[in-house]
């Protein structure tokens, strides 16, 4: 029996149970539909969105006894239900949500609903950026020591479709964020991960102590015997044990340099044999490392998982090469701070496409690296012109509105040699239905800018 599995047969029924039903699902997207069907299984449910819903959505949803309501906010169902579980697009101080919590009712979401039905353990990853690298980065870790790892949450598929269809003995290892942890009420993963702090989601949260108060909520139920992990110098709340990591000389029980990844001083591997690329893909590594080590994984795998593991769909994706072009998406970077770690993983010579839903906080930070490194940068989406005035005078901009008017342009003037990347420092929900669909469709482009 491993080690996660053994935790997983002592503990048993240890997490609380559902809260009571009848439910309300509020959203109706991946995260919801999952909610619904699970909790289908364990009494009445009612399911809204506020926009239409899909006609095979709602046959699905029928099929599994949810009355489905689209196009409703849910208020006027608040009457019927105890528990609303929303997803982590709604906000909390929505219509719905703040009725909810007016008349007393339990609100909470599907991360927290599928963790207390579930029995396996659970490495929980949370952070600014690096968050979903670092989930496949620990899931590849635990197959490498023999672990049946499997990758969840908000890295793809819901935790709760999870539930009935994977081993107990499965360590499941989630990526949780702000949205989804600020839901949770009893939430206490195993193994909780900070992989960063930095400024994200003013617009939803806003400022930036409510975004960091509620990624620390992470940590916040953990008992004695869980692990926190976080960059040295956070303090996170919760009963924990706590192991660090940081930068060479900072004390901390990992530490990174250019020479590779340190374990209590002793060398766990150089630079050169860890397979990401980018000095932000080292914190990345060096938080999955300090998390295995900590948990008791052999070094042996961790270091086998380091070499092999080259990164996910949408972060630093190289997608293709066209006239000795390097063309790069990283789709999933959706705030400015992770736009700069892109950039910082090229010399120069690059062609950047950013833009899309603003978050807030602006573009003004970019101008050093984008002045150092870039050829030009091709504005999209609905940031557009708030990238042109804040990058005015570092570097050339083009206002190209669309992505494919942008590709099409950068790739007229970019020579071998140059990269043309897509990172957006923005959100997608202007011009795509997710970073996923933007990420697509720019791999599209460049194919068909390969096939001419």
């Amino acid at each position: 029996m491993t080690a996660d599995a053994s935790d997983a047969a002592r503990r048993g029924g240890g997490r609380p149970p559902l809260p009571p039903g009848p439910y309300l699902v509020v959203g109706l997207g991946r995260s919801g539909r999952a909610a619904a069907l699970l909790l289908a299984r364990h009494g009445r449910v009612l399911a809204c969105d506020t926009g239409p819903v899909a006609a095979d959505l709602a046959a699905e949803l029928g099929r599994a006894g949810v009355e489905v309501h689209a196009e409703t906010s849910g208020v006027e169902l608040l009457e019927a239900v105890r528990t609303v579980v929303k997803s982590p697009g709604v906000p909390r101080d929505s219509e719905v949500v703040s009725a909810a919590l007016a008349h007393g009712l339990t609100v909470t979401g599907e991360l927290e609903i599928a963790w207390r039905s579930l029995p396996n353990v659970v490495w929980a990853v949370t952070g600014t950026n690096g968050k979903t690298t670092t989930v496949e980065l620990v899931a590849a870790i635990l197959r490498a020591a023999g672990e049946p790892a499997v990758a969840a949450g908000n890295v793809g598929t819901p935790l709760a479709a999870l539930v009935g269809q994977v081993d107990a003995a499965a360590p499941l290892v989630v990526e949780a964020s702000s949205f989804q942890i600020e839901d949770a009420l009893a939430f206490a993963p195993e193994r909780a991960v900070l992989v960063n702090l930095g400024v994200d989601h003013i617009d939803r949260h806003g400022s930036v102590d409510a975004y960091h108060r509620a990624k620390l909520r992470l940590f916040a139920n953990q008992t004695a015997d869980a692990l926190a992990v976080a960059p040295v110098g956070i303090a996170v709340p919760g009963d924990a044990r706590r192991v660090a990591f940081g930068p060479a000389g900072s004390g901390a029980e990992l530490e990174f340099s250019d020479a590779g990844l340190f374990y209590k001083g002793d060398l766990v591997v150089e630079r050169a044999a860890i397979a990401l690329r980018g000095r932000h893909n080292l914190e990345n590594a060096a938080a999955a490392t300090v998390a295995a080590l900590a948990a008791g994984v052999p070094l042996e795998a961790v270091r086998a998982a380091l070499a092999e593991f080259r990164g996910v769909p949408h972060r630093l994706e190289e997608v293709g090469r066209v006239g000795g072009v390097l063309y790069v998406n990283d789709s999933k970077a959706t705030n400015v701070a992770s736009t700069e770690r892109a950039l910082e993983s090229f010399a120069g010579g690059i062609h950047l496409i950013a833009g899309g839903r603003p978050k807030g906080g602006g573009f003004r930070s970019l101008r050093t690296l984008v002045g150092e490194r870039c050829r030009c940068v091709y504005a999209i989406g609905e940031a557009a012109e708030e990238i042109a005035r804040d990058l005015d005078g570092a570097v050339a901009v083009e206002v190209c509105g669309t992505l494919e008017r942008a590709v099409a342009l950068a790739s007229e003037r970019a020579v071998a040699d140059e990269v043309v990347l897509l990172s957006p420092a923005c959100a997608s929900f202007d011009q795509f239905r997710d970073f996923e669909e933007r990420g697509e469709r720019f791999r599209a482009l460049v194919a068909a800018l390969g096939s001419r």
